[in-house]
């Protein structure tokens, strides 16, 4: 089994090799305007997947990929023989042609990236100008009045006796010598 480096290596070689005879060695119109974009080859060397886009004539006119890739087909004994040739491996791999979708994807992206900013300068839009729903702060201010802390403070010392008051018994209790415990020593 190769390794993959080599498969990635003979993939870029391939490719090379496919788009230089499209260009200068097939004759077929059909290729006139087919881009070979990416090749990838099986880690045993057998097979290799070559992506391919076609570009349109126009911005208005779409490309036609459906005749490129029928000429393609026709084109793939001829495109075999020339990989074998210049490659010099022992097995020359299958050639398989695959329409490229990154194009249309990298299009609809754009798309959706170009909603996604209506959308936000929308949501900014109504932003400007909108009010607050209830006061301007509406968090609790530190600031107390005079009466406010005096209140606060008695609140929080008669609390402090109450639960402190069991506490207090047993800390005196703890503190206070045992009658029967001195006597002894």
């Amino acid at each position: 089994m190769a390794d993959v480096a080599r498969a990635r290596r003979l993939a870029k070689r391939i490719a090379q090799i496919v788009a230089s005879a499209l260009e200068r060695e097939v004759k077929d119109p059909r290729l006139a305007r087919v881009t070979i974009t990416d090749a990838k080859v099986t880690p045993d060397l057998r097979d290799a997947t070559l992506y391919y886009t076609v570009i349109g004539e126009s911005v208005d006119a779409p490309p036609d990929v459906a005749s490129a890739a029928a000429a393609l087909e026709s084109a793939k004994g001829v495109l075999r023989s020339l990989v074998g040739q210049q490659t010099g491996i022992r097995f020359t791999p299958t050639l398989t042609f695959a329409a490229d979708t990154v194009p249309e994807a990298a299009k609809s992206m754009d798309e959706l990236l170009a909603r996604a900013r209506e959308a936000d300068a929308e949501v900014a839009r109504l932003a400007s100008g909108a009010t607050f729903a209830g006061e301007a702060d509406p968090y609790k201010s530190t600031d107390m009045d005079d009466d406010e802390e005096d209140l606060l403070d008695d609140d929080r010392e008669e609390g402090a006796d109450s639960a402190d008051g069991g506490d207090a018994a047993a800390r005196d209790a703890a503190t206070k010598p045992r009658d029967g415990a001195d006597s002894e020593r």
